[in-house]
């Protein structure tokens, strides 16, 4: 159960509930209780205030991800196998979280970009580090969608200087179908998803 805390604003005597589950966000005078289902108006706001808590909310979104990935990362190489417990406790399933560890691991800080999704770094997350800076300059620079990106980089190698050897399977329609939405949902290419999914089987 989450439990929330009431804030109340200096400025403009409004109470915003605060969950445990945003800590450290707060919206003074706005009367908007947040909880890990929505956001409750106990008040009307103004257009600015609510142009402002809409860049509030999306940093929160974009954020998200990226820092679920690095304390899972941190988890994976401080804790070993114990990080595992902090994962079940986690509301995301498994899969979704090796997902993102998996792309925070392999994109450094310092490649990535504010203005691009984290679809997008999934999307070069199998390349080296500086193909994935290229990549993704390129992608901000010319505003690209994470599809567009992905066409973009269709035919590529899987990594700079390994020898590229085609691996072919005969997939049922059905089953590409289920992988692709797979892929989707984790924010991933298919290429991308089934690489991670195998080396977790091939690493048991």
């Amino acid at each position: 159960m989450v439990r929330e805390t009431p804030v109340r604003s200096p400025n403009a005597g409004g109470v915003v509930t605060r969950s445990k589950v945003f800590p450290g966000v707060s919206l003074p005078g706005l009367g908007i209780s947040a909880s890990p289902v929505g956001l409750s108006f106990g008040t009307e706001i103004e257009l600015p205030a609510w142009c402002r808590l809409g860049t509030h909310v999306s940093m929160l979104g974009m954020a998200s991800a990226w820092w679920i990935g690095d304390w899972l990362v941190y988890g994976q190489d401080r804790h070993k196998d114990r990080y595992r417990r902090g994962m079940s406790e986690h509301s995301l399933d498994y899969q979704t979280l090796r997902n993102y560890a998996w792309v925070a691991r392999r994109v450094e800080h310092r490649r990535r970009r504010r203005s691009l999704s984290f679809q997008h770094h999934a999307e070069v997350a199998r390349l080296p580090g500086e193909q994935q800076t290229r990549w993704l300059a390129m992608a901000e620079e010319r505003a690209w969608s994470r599809n567009t990106l992905r066409h973009q980089l269709r035919g590529l190698p899987e990594t700079k200087g390994r020898t590229a050897s085609p691996l072919r399977l005969d997939v049922p329609a059905e089953h590409r179908g289920r992988w692709q939405q797979a892929a989707d949902e984790a924010g991933m290419s298919l290429t991308a998803w089934a690489i991670n999914r195998l080396d977790d089987a091939a690493h048991g």
